[in-house]
C-alpha cells in the first residue's frame, strides 16, 4: 500500500493536539508526514519537523511557505491537516482549498457562519475535500448507535442527553494563564468559549447519531469565574428537523469532572447511553426490557461499529483510534478520488465542512439566545 502525503500545520512540540493527530494518522500506515509548519516560531517548528522526519526543504517556518513551497510540486499533499489556534482556520483552509489540496480542518472550522459558508461553498466548487476533525464521532460505539438509530432499532427519537463538562478552567488563579485566557477572549475565541470549545462536540455528536440537524436553540450562558468575557457554563436547549429534542449542558467549571463527554438517546422503542470516559461500553434498554451492555469488539455489532474496531474486545482502545477512524475514512475517500473509484460508503461518515457550518450556527445562534433571555432562535 502506498502511503498517502500529509501535511500538517500546528500541533508544534507540547501541543495537546498535536501528537493525537500524528499517532493516529500514521495508525493504519495510511499516510506518511511529508511537509509541515508546525509553531508560531519558524526556527522551533522547523527543527521539530526534522525531528518528525520531514525533510528540510519542506519543513516550514509558516503555514505561507508552506502553501508557496508545496503548490507547484509534483508530489503534491494528498491532506493537509490544520491544528492552529481558531482565529487562523478560515484563512489557511480557503488558502490552501483554493490552491487545490484536501483538508482535514480542527473545529471549530471558523471564527463565524459566514466564513463557514464560504469554505463550504470553496470545498464544492473546487472538489476538493474539506473535513472537520469532529473525532470523538469516529469511536466504534459512536457509530454503533448511528446505526441503530438508522435502522430503526429506537423507533423515533424523542430525546437526547448531552453532555460535556470539566472543571479544569474552575480555579480563579488561571485567570492570567495563557492557556485558559485565549478561551474566553473574544478576539481569539469569537462568540463562545465552553460551547464552541467542547459543547460543540457533543451538539455535533447528538447530530451525528441522530442523523438530524438543528432548527432552534434555546441557551443560557453563564461567567461563574473571575471577570470572563466569554461563558464558562451553559445549557443549551435544540430542536431537531426530525422532530428530537436535545438537551446540552457543557461546562469548564464542574470540578470533579474530568472528559464528561457523554450521550442519551431515547426512543420509542428503546434507549442508549455512552460515555466517552468508558468508550468500549454501550447501555442498550429496549422498550419494558432490560439493560444490555453492547461491547466494541463484537463482531455482531454493525458493519460501521466493526469496521472502526482494531483491537480484540475486552481490550481498551482510546481517543488516537477514534481519530484514526477520520483518518482511515479520508485514506478511503482519497484514493478513490485518485483512482476515479467508488469509496467504501462505510468512509463516508466522517465529518464534513457542512457539520462544521451547522456548528458556526449553532454557536452563533445560542450566544443570540443567551443574551436574549433564553429565546429561541431559528438556524
Amino acid at each position: 500500500m502506498t502511503r498517502l502525503s500529509w501535511g500538517m500545520i500546528g500541533g508544534g512540540e507540547g501541543s495537546q493536539i498535536g501528537p493525537a493527530h500524528r499517532i493516529s494518522a500514521g495508525l493504519d500506515g495510511h499516510f506518511n508526514l511529508a511537509a509541515a509548519a508546525l509553531d508560531i516560531d519558524p526556527a522551533r517548528g522547523k527543527s521539530f519537523a526534522v525531528e518528525l522526519g520531514v525533510s528540510g526543504d519542506r519543513a516550514y517556518g509558516n503555514w505561507q511557505e508552506m502553501l508557496d513551497g508545496e503548490k507547484g510540486r509534483s508530489d503534491r499533499l494528498d491532506l493537509v491537516t490544520i491544528a492552529t489556534p481558531n482565529s487562523t482556520h478560515y484563512e489557511i483552509a480557503r488558502s490552501f482549498l483554493e490552491a487545490g489540496f484536501n483538508v482535514l480542518c480542527e473545529k471549530p472550522i471558523t471564527m463565524t457562519a459566514k466564513e463557514a459558508e464560504h469554505i463550504v461553498a470553496i470545498a464544492e466548487e473546487t472538489g476538493q475535500i474539506c473535513a472537520v476533525n469532529y473525532g470523538y464521532s469516529g469511536y466504534p460505539l459512536v457509530r454503533q448507535m448511528r446505526a441503530m438509530v438508522a435502522n430503526g432499532d429506537l423507533g423515533k427519537v424523542r430525546l437526547m442527553k448531552a453532555e460535556f463538562a470539566h472543571g479544569f478552567h474552575a480555579d480563579e488563579a488561571d485567570a492570567d494563564n495563557p492557556r485558559v485566557r485565549w478561551r474566553y477572549d473574544p478576539a481569539q475565541a469569537g462568540t463562545s468559549a465552553v460551547f464552541a470549545d467542547a459543547g460543540i462536540h457533543a451538539f455535533h455528536m447528538a447530530c451525528f447519531v441522530a442523523d438530524q440537524s438543528p432548527t432552534e436553540i434555546s441557551a443560557d450562558f453563564a461567567s461563574l469565574v473571575g471577570n470572563r468575557q466569554l461563558e464558562d457554563d451553559a445549557m443549551i436547549n435544540i430542536r431537531m428537523d426530525g422532530g428530537a429534542l436535545c438537551r446540552l449542558w457543557t461546562s469548564a467549571v464542574a470540578v470533579g469532572r474530568m472528559h464528561g463527554l457523554t450521550l442519551q438517546v431515547f426512543g420509542e422503542n428503546g434507549g442508549l447511553s455512552w460515555q466517552q470516559q468508558h468508550p468500549d461500553q454501550l447501555l442498550w434498554t429496549p422498550l419494558n426490557g432490560r439493560t444490555q451492555i453492547l461491547e466494541r469488539g463484537d463482531g455482531t455489532l454493525s458493519e460501521q461499529a466493526v469496521r472502526a474496531s482494531r483491537i480484540a474486545i475486552g481490550h481498551a482502545e482510546g481517543l488516537p483510534v477514534a481519530f484514526a477512524n477520520i483518518y482511515h475514512d479520508l485514506a478511503d475517500v482519497l484514493r478513490a478520488q485518485k483512482n476515479g473509484s467508488t469509496p467504501d460508503p462505510l468512509a463516508l461518515d466522517y465529518p464534513k465542512a457542512t457539520d462544521g457550518l451547522w456548528s458556526m450556527k449553532a454557536i452563533e445562534a445560542a450566544a443570540k439566545s443567551a443574551g436574549s433571555g433564553g429565546t429561541w432562535v431559528g438556524l
